[in-house]
């Protein structure tokens, strides 16, 4: 008989001998590709869930793959029974987003002064002539996650969001944290993780109804290590102390005005307009990267007289706290749990995910998926709505444990979707990191939790996230709701705002350099906090330290 073959959720019998590729053609799954199956692009990448040993081996095309990827194109069904599913790295069209939520009207930025502008039909690049056109104007800005990647396509002239579009960042096969990646890309030559990002990048350009020569300039925000990567750019150094971009280096050495970066689109091979430019925002300082950067300028924090902290949480969350006179900002290795990685049904926010779970009083579990299609996993949010339902009807206790003893709680039996202890200890590891942060950050501010006036939560996941299932676990501090705003994607306003304002990138550079970074590693309590953290209880305000009091140690 057949083997069963399901490809993105698509089913179909398949006999030995043609390529995944080739019944992804059958099934109409788009499989990104340069070099039409041929090996050399790198691009069709897929992960294999179920039936590994029902391929063929791996070939010398495929050698840079690790743990459950392969090459669509280099890997053909061998068995003629049994069951194999797989999945391409995703579209997320389903969660992305045109913008930012509940951020301060004073940073909304129309067309003021972008970079890209028009004298006739000439083309001008900060004042200098690049080509000659009648035709529209057209800039990027792009939040480059560790997880998901979000492009937005905007008129320079008209500040329209003429499109918007999201995709996996199909660098996972390096790795799901950040320093994993590093690690994959120092110890494999020839750039793969940038040549395979660079690709899905393209084919998301050229998807756009634009003639891509209309489109002058790039912004880039993203964390260090993803900056980086995609620029080119030697990682090492990130992941070692004191976890320093090169950039980084050469501005504390004199040697460059900034940690920001500019190239020519050629030297990228992007489908724009090659006379443009591709903008990288600056860095903060360590791990603290462009995408935090981009949230300042989201939430106008140059111009904030209140005190307010951000709290961007994903593989590695950064913290900001402060306003226009002083600002602190850190971040936390928290690790891919909140994105659905290390969990064993975990997925990112994407069609098929379970994002919201509720336990009814008659053990019923009611679950919401995204773009309405039968669940595939569980992503962030999901987590931890479950999370908090596990707590609430004494299903878990505080240390994570299940008071059932059999280790695992079933979310969705008919498609075997389950949540075991492993996957609590992988968020309370995440969230200890987290709080620990928080801690750590407002003693150095010398401040309690009460003392802050916002408290922003920004990112994709923070965007979709149940704050009362957040408070219940301890994710975030148990501060009035009113105090707490779900601002949405900063990182990608931000850049967006930096895209369509060269007033508003000049302000930036300026005030990244007076943030002070603090370095959680070195807090002598920092152990203490983390423990604390592990536990699934509420951070009560009044438990927060300030200066040397430090009631959580």
């Amino acid at each position: 008989m057949p083997v069963t073959l399901t490809i993105n959720s698509q089913e179909m019998q398949a006999e030995p001998g043609p390529s995944l590729f080739d019944y992804a053609e059958q099934l109409g799954v788009q499989v990104p590709t340069s070099c039409h199956k041929n090996g050399k692009c790198r691009e069709c990448l897929m992960e294999v869930v179920e039936g590994m040993e029902r391929l063929t081996e791996p070939t010398e095309e495929e050698e840079h793959l690790q743990d459950n990827f392969r090459l669509s194109c280099r890997c053909h069904v061998k068995a003629d029974a049994g069951e194999i599913r797989c999945h391409t790295m995703r579209r997320a069209a389903m969660r992305v987003q045109d913008h930012a939520m509940a951020i301060p009207q004073r940073a909304h930025v129309k067309v003021v002064d972008p970079a890209v502008t028009r004298d006739g039909d000439r083309i001008l690049l900060d004042g200098e002539k690049i080509a000659r056109s009648t035709g529209p104007i057209h800039g990027l800005a792009m939040d480059l996650g560790t997880t998901t990647v979000v492009l937005r396509l905007i008129n320079l002239e008209t500040g329209e969001l003429v499109a918007v579009t999201s995709f996996e960042n199909p660098q996972r096969f390096g790795g799901s944290d950040i320093m994993a990646r590093i690690k994959y890309d120092t110890d494999h030559k020839g750039r793969l993780l940038q040549r395979t990002l660079l690709g899905y990048l393209t084919h998301a350009i050229e998807a756009f109804a634009v003639d891509p020569e209309t489109i002058y300039e790039l912004v880039v925000a993203g964390n260090s290590t993803m900056r980086d990567i995609f620029f080119g750019l030697n990682v090492h150094s990130i992941g070692q102390k004191p976890y320093r971009s090169l950039t980084e280096y050469e501005y504390i050495e004199k040697q460059r005005p900034s940690t920001s970066i500019a190239v020519p689109p050629r030297r990228l091979r992007l489908p724009m307009n090659q006379a443009g430019r591709v903008y990288g925002l600056p860095l903060i300082s360590g791990h603290v990267g462009a995408d935090a950067a981009a949230c300042l300028l989201a939430i106008d924090l140059v111009r904030e007289e209140r005190t307010v902290a951000l709290m961007d949480i994903g593989t590695n969350t950064e913290l900001i706290l402060g306003n226009k006179d002083r600002i602190l900002a850190a971040s936390c290795p928290a690790g891919p749990a909140f994105e659905g990685g290390a969990i064993a049904c975990g997925m990112p926010g994407l069609d098929g995910a379970i994002e919201r779970v509720e336990i009814s009083d008659d053990d019923t579990v009611r679950t919401t998926v995204i773009g309405d299609v039968p669940p595939e996993g569980i992503c962030g949010s999901g987590l931890i709505d479950l999370l908090s339902e596990l707590k609430r009807t004494g299903r878990m206790n505080q240390m994570g444990r299940f008071e059932n003893g059999n280790g695992r709680f079933m979310i969705d039996p008919g498609h075997d979707i389950y949540f075991i202890e492993n996957d609590a200890s992988e968020l309370a590891q995440a969230k200890g990191a987290n709080v620990a942060g928080l801690h750590i950050v407002l003693s150095n501010y010398g401040i309690r939790y009460e003392d802050i006036d916002v408290f922003y939560l920004a990112g994709g996941f923070a965007r979709h996230l149940n704050v009362e299932a957040a408070r219940r676990i301890g994710l975030i501090p148990n501060l009035p709701l009113e105090r707490i705003v779900q601002v949405g994607n900063a990182s990608i306003e931000g850049a967006s705002i930096a895209l369509l304002s060269k007033t508003r990138r000049e302000e930036l550079e300026a005030l990244v350099k007076r943030i002070k970074h603090v370095e959680l590693e070195t807090d002598p309590d920092f152990f203490d906090h983390f423990v604390t953290g592990c536990q699934f209880i509420p951070v009560e305000t009044s438990t927060g330290s300030a200066g040397a009091e430090r009631e959580c140690s």
